[in-house]
């Protein structure tokens, strides 16, 4: 016999040329059913001593219905020859593994030896070294709910004629430089979607410059409380700093390259009492009070240079600046004292008991050769810091800063989230900024920058 796939010689030729001759006909009529498994059948039984019939294979288990019928792996004596190109399957084993096939060569097909994944009980438990995955995102901490949805309510008014004056529920930004991350966030408190106000808060994010020389700036406002046109105000700040930053970032990304930390505050001091002057001068044409018009203002300055790290905060008025460092928050909101700008209240009496002041209860009237006397104004608060690796720097509103000062479950929340040396995205910030406690329900805007 010849090697396998070739020819047989000597007494089975005939049965080869019954078989597979070019002389026999693939179509036409038969006195025996004419299939391949039906040859293959009829040589099983040749071979056997049943002229005609096949061995028959019992069913497999698990197929009581399969029909019974040769396998033609079984079917195939040893010493016949097969056909060129026929396969046949390994007998299947215990186990996991599926059947392999293999060729008439004798190899194994390389599309069917990759063995299957191993089943959950064999796969390899998680390292306990690798560190934790932050908490899951919360709608509330504290002792319970609060009093207010969490989603909005009721929209404010709308004038037809004055579109342009709407202000969204919540706006959301972002932005990679250097070597921070920047998130910011501006969302409407839970008591102004409940009564339909416009949000209060004002968030502006701007870049001014190009390449290395770049100088990021983000700007937030809150208008005064129990006033229709709060948040006018507040955008009208924001809008005057960021015309005030960008017509002098040239020189203001220089001083804060080179350190320049005096002429940092005092440039900057000058450029918020100009842009918050701008906002009284805007009272004045719309013939309403000054405290009407009114704005709290805090902004935080980002050199785009990837070897500059110093991060330089301004304005007037409440809110917070936290620093995330080692798992720990830290309070840096600059304190504000006599030599920082505030105007101390004179003692009401000497160190000698004698009276400064006496109060008969009568009001004197101004005199009409005096000017009046400007409202009161917020003392000019600054910071300049450097960012170590791994930092996260927070600069928030009032509506952040009181819960996070307030309530420590969210202050533990937060840095649980936020610890993590990849920045969250735009959505996961979002969800973090806005869990919520119970008594805390004015608007909330926050600008936090994570250190590479």
């Amino acid at each position: 016999m010849s090697q396998q796939g070739g020819r047989p010689t000597g007494h089975e030729d005939d049965w080869w040329g019954q078989l597979y001759g070019d002389a026999t006909e693939d179509t036409g009529p038969t006195a025996a059913p004419d299939s391949l498994d039906d040859r293959f059948a009829s040589a099983a039984g040749t071979v056997n001593g049943v002229p005609g019939k096949g061995t028959a294979v019992p069913p497999q288990r698990g197929a009581p219905d399969a029909e019974e019928r040769p396998s033609p792996a079984s079917a195939f004596p040893a010493g016949l020859p097969k056909p060129p190109g026929f396969t046949v399957k390994a007998p299947q084993e215990d186990g996991p593994h599926p059947p392999r096939e293999r060729t008439d060569s004798g190899s194994e097909d390389p599309r069917r030896s990759a063995p299957p994944p191993p089943p959950p009980s064999a796969r390899p438990a998680p390292r306990e070294d690798l560190p934790a995955s932050p908490p899951a995102p919360l709608d509330y901490v504290g002792s319970g709910p609060p009093t207010y949805a969490a989603e909005p309510t009721a929209l404010p008014p709308a004038d037809p004629d004055d579109l342009d004056d709407l202000v969204a529920d919540t706006v959301l930004d972002g932005a990679h430089y250097g070597a921070c991350t920047l998130r910011a966030v501006s969302l409407r408190g839970d008591s102004a979607r409940y009564r339909g106000e416009p949000r209060r808060d004002s968030l502006l994010t701007a870049r001014f410059g190009t390449g290395d020389h770049a100088l990021v700036l983000v700007a937030m406002a809150t208008g005064a409380r129990a006033t229709p046109n709060a948040h006018r105000a507040a955008a009208e700040a924001c809008h005057w700093i960021g015309r005030a930053v960008g017509r002098s970032h040239p020189r203001l990304a220089e001083d804060i390259r080179a350190a320049r930390r005096c002429d940092l505050k005092s440039g900057l001091h000058r450029l918020t009492d100009r842009s918050l002057g701008k906002l009284r001068a805007s009272a004045a044409e719309q013939g309403i009070e000054p405290e009407e018009y009114a704005a709290t203002l805090r902004c935080l300055l980002l050199p785009a240079d990837p070897e500059c790290r110093t991060r330089v905060f301004f304005g007037v008025g409440t809110g917070g600046l936290f620093r995330l460092r080692d798992g720990e928050w830290q309070d840096i909101e600059p304190r504000v004292t006599e030599a920082g700008g505030a105007v101390a209240a004179p003692p009401a009496e000497t160190p000698d008991g004698d009276r400064l002041t006496m109060d008969l209860g009568i009001t004197t009237p101004p005199s009409p050769y005096d000017p009046a006397p400007e409202p009161p104004r917020e003392p000019f608060r600054f910071r300049a810091s450097v960012a170590r690796p791994g930092d996260t720097l927070l600069m928030c509103t009032g509506g952040l800063a009181d819960p996070l000062r307030g309530e420590p479950d969210l202050a533990a929340y937060l840095s649980g989230r936020w610890a993590a040396p990849e920045p969250p995205g735009l959505a996961a910030f979002l969800a973090d900024a806005q869990v919520r406690v119970k008594g805390y329900a004015d608007d909330r805007t926050a600008a936090a920058v994570w250190e590479a």
